[in-house]
């Protein structure tokens, strides 16, 4: 079996009851003879295959077995066909068209199933007579190439989903026509002049010149080639196109050259062509093609011998037929007296039956296009975004798929343009169906040795061994010379270095050529060629690659699962195995996304306790607090059902902390910490660590930082204990922070020193990237903000690394705090909402009430008032009630607001509970601001003793301050 993009073609003989009710039987068999005869000769002249006949209806299929860039535009132009044909017997048919993914026996290759034979016959029901309607798919693919009535949704039975339907009308001769922005030409200007210093050449010499641009598709061969042409001035251009289908076409380019200089149009007579013809061409060789190019030499050389000729045989040179091949480097070789420019286009398959081409003649060029860089696919993207410029992640997802081809650029820009609102990430993976039918139809036409490997290959991925490819295409005899041939035809470049010892590696030359390879291959077999390449990566490599292994392997029970319901036991019992040890690795070097991923679906393929255990806590690490809060009450659960306390102290510390930043529980989670301490073996050092943390944050909530002393210096007693760096490195970042809310800072300075050294000897990515996020409050508090942005940055990028979206969205908030400072309220703005959109789904509460408040304060500088009132008041319902700082902080934003909307008693009563709130703590840092704008606030209201009061306690910290 194989899978294929195809265009099906259902038509239907309209009125057939009419036309074999009282009529002769052998008549009425003849009349649907006839239109049998004339529907399939339409289908096989356009390069389809009849499927089947049912009834009076008519099954075609396009892209079967041999796929063609052009199958929709085929199927479109047979249908379009058929009804000019069955007309001329007096009949009437509908037809219907549509593409998409069907699925083929490789030994019947022309029975096809899937979704689009399917609709195909829906919309054939749905046409009128004399009309062809067309899917959502083959549109696509047709586009700017169809004039076409737009229907609008229709119902269709069996689908969901109205289907949104186009009426063809006729085909589109000529440069493609499509909506949208044009694509500008970009990075070609070294190629351009060459052009136009080749065709000033040729007028100036009065000689023949043959330029042929050669590239793989989509590479801007038309495009540049169109540019050239647009730019000459008083030069004749003809242009021809190599038609790959149809009767008596060897000079079909030739024959549209001649009618675009006799100016003949396909709707003039016999005698009206022949007549215009006479006046262009002194020679009447009608009959005669190769005399019918003399003329045009004649023409040349006579009545228009003052004007250039840009012969340009634009598009598939490959194609053409020996005789025209040979008619062409004829007159590039002959013509004399004539400035004749002919410029051919071609894919290197040209050199495979023509090696000689243009080679060995004196005025002959040719050049090949390389791809763009990625300066120039940024630029071409900016152009085509006619919505605004793309997010940093779609913009590199794009680059990383497209590679500098600029006609994959511009289709993908289009396809994501077509998202309608829908997230970018679903189309992510996706191919637009025209490069897919583009590259599906230059991998159909490869030998089918070259086929099989190619498809193998792409099992393994983007870069593969050949030893691997030997095991998994054992039918290939001649596999080096295999390799060899797809090398010298550009789908695959040779790899440097090869990650298995003694193994060669190559790489597709193209992702997308990899993708379409790969999406040709049955479900089931690529099930059974995933699992063989596990095997024998596994003997090969040992446990060196166990990631790419167990990837692998998953592939291989999911798409058993998709099939049959599930994947065997064995398989699945492998394929766990597996995930489960690439997840560990994946924690203990901090690629916490790719653990959670991998470690989920260890646990989906085989659920055992230490699997739920290790997901739950990547998505601890990665600070996922709902789903923690989910996983890890039913690890504690099974775990003390069990008796594995090693679990269950692990549990019972996450969930600590979840109590803690998203229910802002001070108390439940200083209940649960203290369990885990309980319940945890005494050389079992990371929960208890945990634990300790939870019970040090609670504490310092509350504003007793005597108490948060106490577990921080435990904490630090422990890491030493247990020779954890990164741990000693969290504990002084602890201690430190609660010299710095004493306002001692001497104390405090040396600690987030040490805590920087420890992490980095770590080796920890996240320890590097606390101890560099603390330095950096450290120096907001120092007001060095250069200083503090900088350190404050590197952490950001530390925790983008490591995928942790709570420390990041912790991060973004302190960098909002800098630029305010900095007096930078756009990017203060900008920080804030990026701070609150990241904590906001990990429902990490500390941190978002004061990234809210925050945003608050932002937005009352800039004067947006209304707006500040509401996120100053969402973040008063955020704070936790033992959360004394927050508690305090929201009250004073608040109070600032209502100040600024003149409620001057709301704001004394804000900012008095604020006081209030900081009276019951040890702080001393936090109270200056409070205690600044309450006095002011009196002062302005005219209480100028009260305001003393409050003035003379802001002086007191400040002594307080200086003296330690």
């Amino acid at each position: 079996m194989e899978r294929k993009l195809a265009t099906v073609l259902f038509v239907d003989l309209v009125d057939s009851t009419a036309l074999v009710a009282g009529a002769d039987p052998e008549v009425a068999r003849r009349r649907v003879t006839q239109f049998f005869d004339r529907v399939s000769h339409c289908v096989t002249t356009h390069g389809g295959i009849v499927e089947k006949f049912a009834g009076d209806a008519v099954l075609a299929a396009f892209g079967i077995p041999q796929a063609h860039e052009d199958d929709a535009e085929r199927a479109v132009r047979a249908a379009l066909a058929m009804l000019d044909s069955v007309a001329e017997l007096g009949l009437e048919a509908r037809v219907g068209v549509e593409s998409g993914e069907v699925v083929v026996d490789e030994a019947d290759s022309t029975f096809a199933t899937g979704e689009a034979v399917t609709l195909a016959a829906r919309l054939q029901q749905a046409a009128g007579a004399g009309e062809v309607l067309i899917g959502p798919h083959a549109y696509r693919l047709t586009s700017g190439r169809l004039q076409t009535e737009d229907v609008g949704p229709l119902d269709v039975k069996g689908f969901g989903d109205r289907i949104w339907t186009w009426r063809a009308e006729a085909v589109l001769d000529g440069a493609l026509k499509r909506g949208g922005v044009a694509a500008p030409l970009v990075g070609r200007e070294a190629e351009l002049e060459l052009l136009q210093n080749t065709y000033e050449r040729a007028v100036r010499n009065r000689r023949a010149h043959l330029f042929t641009l050669y590239g793989d598709p989509g590479v801007g061969k038309s495009r540049l080639a169109q540019e050239f042409v647009e730019g000459l001035e008083g030069a004749t251009v003809l242009v021809g196109r190599a038609l790959p289908y149809g009767e008596s076409v060897t000079y079909w380019p030739l024959a549209e050259m001649v009618k675009s200089a006799a100016g003949i149009t396909d709707d003039d007579p016999l005698e009206v062509a022949v007549e215009k013809l006479r006046e262009s061409c002194e020679n009447e060789a009608i009959a005669d093609l190769l005399g019918l190019a003399s003329g045009v030499l004649e023409a040349v050389k006579g009545e228009r011998s003052q004007q250039e000729i840009a012969w340009a045989a634009r598009e598939w040179v490959e194609r053409m037929e020996d005789a025209l091949l040979d008619l062409i480097e004829h007159l590039a070789e002959w013509v004399r007296d004539a400035p004749l420019l002919i410029i051919g286009l071609a894919r290197a398959e040209l050199l495979d039956v023509r090696p000689g081409w243009g080679g060995g003649r004196l005025r002959a060029t040719a050049i090949e296009l390389e791809p763009l860089g990625r300066e120039e696919s940024e630029q071409l993207v900016e152009a085509l975004a006619a919505d605004g410029p793309l997010d940093a992640d779609a913009l590199e997802a794009l680059l990383e798929k497209t590679e500098g081809n600029p006609l994959f650029v511009e289709e993908t820009v289009r396809m994501l343009a077509e998202c309608e609102g829908r997230p970018l990430s679903e189309f992510a993976e996706r191919i637009p169906d025209t490069l897919q039918a583009l590259i599906a139809a230059r991998i159909d036409r490869l030998p089918p040795e070259e086929k099989t490997v190619l498809q193998r290959a792409s099992v393994i991925g983007r870069t593969f061994w050949g030893g691997a490819i030997k095991e998994l295409a054992t039918e290939v005899e001649e596999l080096d010379s295999v390799l060899d041939t797809l090398l010298l035809r550009e789908f695959l470049v040779p790899e440097v270095r090869s990650s298995i010892s003694g193994e060669t590696a190559y790489r597709f030359k193209h992702v997308l050529i990899r993708e379409v390879a790969y999406s040709g291959l049955s479900k089931s077999a690529r099930a059974d060629l995933h699992e063989r390449f596990a095997h024998w990566l596994r003997e090969r490599a040992g446990e060196e690659l166990l990631e790419i292994r167990a990837y692998h392997l998953d592939q291989a029970a999911a798409l058993i699962a998709e099939l049959d319901g599930g994947p065997p036991p064995e398989l699945a019992h492998e394929a766990a195995e597996a995930l489960e040890t690439a997840g560990r690795r994946s924690l203990a070097r901090e690629a916490h996304r790719s653990a959670r991923k991998q470690l989920l679906r260890a646990l989906e393929l085989e659920p055992t306790l230490e699997r739920r255990y290790q997901a739950a806590r990547a998505a601890w690490r990665l600070g996922d607090l709902p789903a923690v809060s989910k996983e890890m009450e039913r690890v504690r659960a099974e775990a003390a059902e069990e008796g594995d306390r090693w679990c269950e102290a692990r549990a019972l510390a996450a969930l600590s902390e979840v109590a803690l930043n998203r229910d802002a529980d001070v108390d439940e989670a200083s209940r649960l910490a203290a369990l885990a301490v309980d319940v945890a073996d005494a050389n079992d050092y990371e929960p208890r660590f945990d634990a300790l943390h939870v019970l040090n944050t609670g504490a310092w909530w509350r504003g007793r930082l005597t108490d948060s002393e106490r577990y921080a210096r435990d904490q630090l007693a422990l890491a030493q204990e247990a020779g954890r760096g990164d741990l000693e490195s969290r504990a002084a970042i602890d201690l430190a922070g609660v010299y710095n809310a004493r306002k001692d800072y001497e104390l405090a300075a040396p600690l987030y020193a040490r805590a920087l050294e420890l992490a980095e000897q770590s080796g920890s990515i996240v320890a590097r990237g606390h101890a560099l996020a603390s330095s950096g409050d450290f120096a907001v508090y120092r007001e060095d903000y250069d200083e503090a942005q900088r350190q404050l940055e590197e952490a950001r990028a530390l925790y983008e690394e490591a995928g942790v979206a709570s420390a990041l969205g912790r991060v973004l908030y302190r960098l909002a705090v800098v630029a305010w400072h900095q007096g930078d309220l756009d990017r203060a703005e900008r920080l804030s909402r990026d701070s609150i959109r990241t904590l906001a789904p990990l429902e990490d509460r500390g941190t978002l009430c004061e990234a809210q408040r925050r945003l608050a304060e932002v937005l009352l500088e800039k004067g947006k008032v209304d707006e500040a009132e509401r996120y100053a008041e969402a973040a008063l319902d955020t704070v936790g009630p033992q959360d004394m700082t927050s508690r305090a902080s929201t009250r004073s934003t608040l109070a600032r607001v209502r100040s600024a909307q003149g409620r001057f008693d709301e704001a004394e009563k804000l900012l008095r509970e604020a006081v209030g709130i900081i009276d019951e703590t040890e702080y001393c840092a936090f109270g200056s601001e409070t205690l600044q704008a309450l006095a002011q606030l009196l002062r302005d209201r005219g209480r100028e003793d009260e305001a003393e009061v409050f003035e003379r306690r802001l002086e007191g910290t400040r002594v307080a301050s200086s003296a330690a």
